[in-house]
């Protein structure tokens, strides 16, 4: 096992600015998150010991729990009883993508445009029914659409609701108003979360046609699965786009900083 690294190798810069509008124990954060993002620490590194850290910043041992608390939610260190804190590694399987094309979409009205393609009742195939938990035949409502950005097609979207004259989610997914709000994190819902699943496709003819690209062509297909607030399936369906129109973005590792929902970073 490595030995722990010592407290003298923390940013001697660092304190705890007590004048601060900021927690001492989110100040304590973003030291350490930087020691690790220099690379002071690296992985399998273990951190100064609780007492260390109380000494050098002359802060509480609840504060330095908070903190290491915090990192370790964080995903930037692991604890083990007894034995102390130490740096995780890197994990490329953690890594998350968000789908901000998607959400950039819904949140600009003024440049995007959906326009309804076909709404009509249909009977649920054995397909339907499994992904929606109901009896083949039950009645559903079918609905195909297309969402454009300054003119120019992006996504074609194809989805199956549970039909209930007494519920207004059909009057909701009409207007897309329950999608703006699930992707763009405003608005009211009545939908409470949703299962996504991304894989690669071919485009067919007609969706080839709709997009207005050469078929064949590599797509992305967004599969989604809405449910309520019974936690009841309520909607199936899936987006389709050229491949052209998606673009994956993330970051592994430590950053020096959190950044908040602001987009200021905390320091």
């Amino acid at each position: 096992m490595k030995k722990p690294r010592s407290a003298a190798l923390l940013d001697r810069a660092a304190s705890i600015d007590r004048t601060s509008y900021e927690p001492a124990y989110m100040q304590l954060v973003n030291i350490l998150r930087r020691s690790v993002a220099s690379g002071v620490f690296r992985p399998g590194d273990q951190l100064p010991s609780e007492a260390q850290l109380c000494e050098r910043y002359s802060v509480s041992p609840m504060t330095v729990r908070r903190a290491i608390n915090l990192l370790a939610d964080q995903g930037v260190i692991s604890t083990a009883q007894g034995r102390g804190c130490f740096v995780k590694p890197v994990e490329l399987g953690a890594a998350a993508f968000h789908l901000a094309a998607l959400q950039d979409l819904f949140s600009d009205r003024e440049t995007t445009t959906v326009k309804l393609l076909e709404t009509r009742i249909l009977s649920a195939d054995e397909r339907i029914a499994r992904k929606l938990g109901i009896v083949v035949g039950d009645r559903t409502v079918y609905i195909r659409r297309l969402l454009s950005t300054d003119g120019v097609p992006a996504f074609y979207h194809r989805e199956y609701l549970i039909y209930d004259p007494k519920r207004p989610i059909v009057e909701a997914e009409m207007e897309v108003t329950a999608l703006r709000g699930l992707f763009s994190g405003t608005g009211e819902t009545i939908l409470k979360r949703g299962d996504l699943s991304l894989e690669a496709a071919i485009l067919t003819a007609d969706e080839a046609r709709l997009l207005k690209a050469t078929s064949p062509t590599a797509a992305f297909c967004i599969e989604h699965l809405f449910y309520d607030f019974d936690d009841c399936p309520i909607s199936w369906g899936w987006f389709i786009c050229p491949s052209e129109r998606l673009r994956f973005n993330t970051q592994v590792g430590i950053s020096g900083s959190i950044t908040t929902r602001s987009g200021v970073q905390e320091k």
